[in-house]
């Protein structure tokens, strides 16, 4: 585990984060990184959603610090400045979905050895949720979990759906399964859209802080998904929504205009999680960790509730 980057400039993370690479067991090379908190009551393993990097998650282990919570985030494999897996590292690419696990378990094992206070607390964002109650599903060894606009299905339109689910195998049966699917880019999402309209936040400060980011840090962009990828995520949400809830206190978070995953999808799985909660945070987009002031403390309070009840949510859904 040799000593990574990590852009404090950028960031803006609590003092003393540091970074490492890992090699998971099939020889990627990923990125973790820790936010200490002295005297710190447990600590916080932040699954991120596709595109993202650590960075990007610099004011959010600000928020948890406050609540007394040290922060450890990952950059997956394909994104970052982890091993990206195509030659064009503007596309997001991934063999396997379940791949993502090995990802998981170098960052467990980077958690033992750093020491990571416990007990661990899962915050799984988009992407992220969904590789993360993959690893609860196996027993990852956290106390609570929280998902945030969890990617348990992919938002697409009734006519577009049978596409989605054939283009990407009948693409990859040509050799064309690392081409982007229809409609996305090469370019990240936060330099080739405008703030208005945009379906990641309604706070204009947060949308800058991502374009400066990326700007300041090009390496660190990513663009649209492979049709392999597609395909693979596809699969692992059906794969997952065959699956029992874990026995893991749980509240998730969404947007009222999320546009990204498919809010059917997460409503199905939290109706069915024992003592889970849904939250869906008025007005809110899919960044809801990066959204409003007061949608953002809305979100930090009712986790601290979770956190604080010793793994029983004690505020209600909205």
């Amino acid at each position: 585990m040799d000593s990574a980057p990590l852009y404090d400039a950028i960031a803006g993370g609590p003092e003393g984060g540091s970074a490492w690479w890992c090699k998971t067991s099939d020889g990627v090379r990923i990125r973790v990184a820790i936010w200490p908190r002295e005297g710190a009551r447990g600590s916080v393993l932040l699954f991120p959603g596709r595109t993202e990097y650590i960075e990007k998650y610099g004011a959010t282990a600000q928020e948890l610090a406050r609540l007394g919570l040290a922060t450890l985030a990952v950059d997956w494999r394909g994104q970052g400045l982890a091993d990206r897996l195509l030659p064009d590292a503007r596309i997001g690419h991934v063999v396997a979905f379940p791949d993502y696990q090995k990802d998981v378990a170098a960052v467990l094992a980077l958690a033992e050895a750093q020491g990571l206070p416990k007990p661990w607390h899962l915050i799984g964002h988009s992407m992220g949720g969904a590789i993360g109650l993959r690893a609860l599903i196996q027993g990852a060894p956290v106390a609570t979990a929280t998902f945030t606009g969890p990617m348990w299905g992919i938002y697409m339109s009734a006519l577009l759906k049978p596409l989605g689910w054939a283009l990407p195998r009948v693409a990859n049966m040509v050799g064309m399964g690392t081409r982007l699917p229809p409609s996305t880019t090469y370019d990240p999402y936060v330099l080739s859209n405008p703030f208005p309209g945009n379906m990641l936040t309604t706070d204009p400060g947060m949308f800058a802080m991502m374009q400066e980011q990326l700007r300041a840090q090009p390496g660190l962009a990513l663009g649209g998904p492979s049709l392999i990828w597609l395909r693979e995520a596809m699969g692992e949400c059906a794969w997952l929504a065959r699956q029992p809830s874990p026995r893991v206190p749980c509240v998730t978070f969404i947007g009222e205009n999320e546009r990204i995953v498919d809010t059917a999808a997460v409503r199905a799985r939290m109706q069915r999680w024992p003592g889970g909660e849904l939250v869906v945070l008025p007005g809110a987009e899919h960044e809801v960790l990066l959204e409003q002031p007061a949608l953002r403390a809305r979100l930090f309070a009712r986790f601290d509730a979770l956190v604080s009840g010793g793994g029983t949510a004690t505020a209600r859904s909205a």
